[in-house]
């Protein structure tokens, strides 16, 4: 997909990603049928890379239009690796051989050269699961979905099942993690009124805030991005979890997602100078006493981000937090 001029929208799923839901995601087969997978014979190019290498090698992948690679990002041990997926071993090596000088050209270092591995007599995403953990936010779990038979709820907990043959990802980027502490903090305190608020998910990627947001018990929920393959991903995260018709996406931007709209919490995962950019668009649409969680925000963004709204909304309340080289902007409206 080339790179749009529309606001680019963040997948707030996996990390900053304009437009796309790449990193974190898998390009794999979609050979499946009623839930069966296919055994298939499938080579897997994968090379390690240096983590804050990410950024640019996804750039790269995206403004030159390069299809079949995806980006596996662990924040949590800090490690990272190119991967491709690719019906032969001549293929595999010939489009390694395409994308390398690609790469060079940019200035992008590797850790190493990529082992080329056959993954036939096996299901193909089994290859995958190492990358793929459990994370729990107060009662709220991320579960992959192959440990669905064995995992054990909690009284009053929820969870969310993961299915990366669905594009959903590990979850564990910095910004998603902030974005859904936060949210599970404001359903705890709002509480018995909680079912009654109303929660927009800007920039919602593959959909896993506002399905969240449904689990822990907001029922009037909806989330938007400007890509429609993020809407229909949305869609099927939602059926996988039971959610059909409980949250509603659409296709929109910050500006025709937002207009004569009004939540009680705003949720834009979406890159800082997206965020600067549409500032005014973001703070009106927060309802009294309502609150406008940003993030997609580098650490060292932080406190320029924080000028540009306390500026346009002085009288609001704000709390920022940093994990890693990622940060977050919780803003309250007063009533």
């Amino acid at each position: 997909m080339r790179r749009c001029r529309l606001p680019r929208l963040h997948c707030a799923l996996c990390g900053l990603l304009p437009l796309r839901a790449r990193r974190g995601l898998l390009a794999l087969p979609r050979m499946h049928a009623a839930g069966t997978f296919f055994r298939m014979s499938l080579f897997e190019t994968k090379a390690k890379i240096l983590p804050e290498a990410v950024d640019a090698i996804d750039d790269v992948l995206l403004e030159l239009g390069v299809e079949g690679w995806s980006l596996l990002q662990d924040v949590i041990i800090r490690r990272a690796w190119l991967v491709g997926i690719f019906p032969s071993a001549a293929e595999a090596q010939a489009r390694w051989a395409e994308l390398r000088p690609l790469l060079s050209a940019a200035g992008i270092a590797l850790a190493g050269e990529p082992e080329v591995r056959a993954l036939a007599d096996q299901d193909w995403r089994d290859s995958y699961k190492a990358h793929f953990k459990a994370s729990r936010f107060g009662r709220l779990h991320w579960v992959p979905v192959w440990e669905r038979e064995k995992f054990q709820l909690g009284t009053g907990e929820v969870v969310i099942w993961l299915d990366p043959g669905l594009a959903f990802g590990t979850g564990n980027h910095e910004t998603t993690r902030l974005c859904c502490e936060r949210l599970v903090t404001l359903a705890e305190q709002a509480g018995d009124r909680v079912a009654g608020l109303r929660v927009i998910d800007a920039g919602c990627g593959s959909g896993i805030l506002a399905l969240s947001a449904a689990k822990l018990g907001f029922q009037r929920v909806e989330g938007f991005d400007n890509d429609p393959e993020a809407v229909r991903v949305s869609e099927e995260n939602a059926a996988l979890n039971d959610l059909t018709g409980s949250v509603r996406f659409f296709t929109g931007d910050l500006v025709s997602g937002l207009a004569g709209q009004q939540a009680n919490v705003l949720l834009a995962n979406i890159q800082a100078d997206v965020l600067m950019r549409f500032v005014r668009e973001l703070t009106t649409a927060v309802a009294p006493g309502g609150a406008l969680v940003l993030s997609g925000i580098l650490a060292i963004e932080l406190e320029r981000v924080r000028e540009v709204f306390t500026a346009a909304v002085p009288a609001w309340t704000v709390q920022s937090r940093v994990m890693g080289e990622w940060s977050d902007l919780a803003l309250t409206k007063p009533v």
